[in-house]
């Protein structure tokens, strides 16, 4: 099985597509770069956007707030990953909320521009394919992997990639990421410390 399948998703495909393009562009203004501190919010969740972002460096996080008030935290995107592109192709509101949880940056492009891609260069078409595909397979993979595998395994995998990209993650999201409670997350993290 995939590692849960990769915590932290990636697409350096979109990344180098990006990055050419920002290199060779006419209009500066079509792409820029902008940054985001820890804590910033890329998109929020309800908010008419018109900007679409890739993102070159740095971790972010992506989440629903329940009517609960209750964050579910969907995944963990990192380089090459797009935000708002869905919500340019179906000219809705934000989804979720995205938000940085190291130093990001990311290209920044309006809807417009980002629309007239998706029009006129297949290239692009095939990467946002790919993109959402693999984005279908994560999420179908992710439900199975949480079903199959214990609480402590998925934590331990979590704990992992805190470690592996120097993060650090709150109890709140780990748990809004394991779609537990705080206390359950406590209960867990106990086990993991015994064994």
């Amino acid at each position: 099985m995939s590692q849960i399948v990769s915590m932290l998703r990636t697409n350096t495909d979109l990344l180098a597509f990006i990055e050419q393009l920002y290199a060779k562009q006419v209009r500066k203004e079509d792409i820029i770069l902008r940054s985001f501190s820890e804590g910033g919010r890329v998109l929020e969740q309800g908010t008419k956007i018109d900007k679409v972002f890739v993102i070159k460096e740095g971790i972010t996080k992506c989440y629903l707030t329940e009517e609960n008030d209750k964050n579910y935290i969907f995944e963990f995107l990192g380089k090459g990953e797009i935000i708002g592109e869905i919500e340019a192709l179906k000219n809705r509101e934000s989804l979720c909320t995205v938000e940085a949880i190291s130093e990001v940056s990311v290209y920044c492009m309006s809807a417009v521009f980002f629309l007239s891609l998706v029009d006129k260069n297949l290239e692009i078409n095939k990467i946002l394919l790919h993109a959402l595909s693999d984005r279908i397979l994560n999420t179908s993979s992710r439900a199975s992997f949480q079903q199959l595998y214990s609480l402590e395994y998925g934590l331990s995998k979590l704990l992992d990639l805190q470690k592996k990209e120097q993060i650090s993650l709150t109890r709140d999201d780990m748990a809004a990421y394991l779609g537990i409670t705080i206390r359950s997350l406590n209960r867990a993290l106990k086990q993991l410390k015994k064994a």
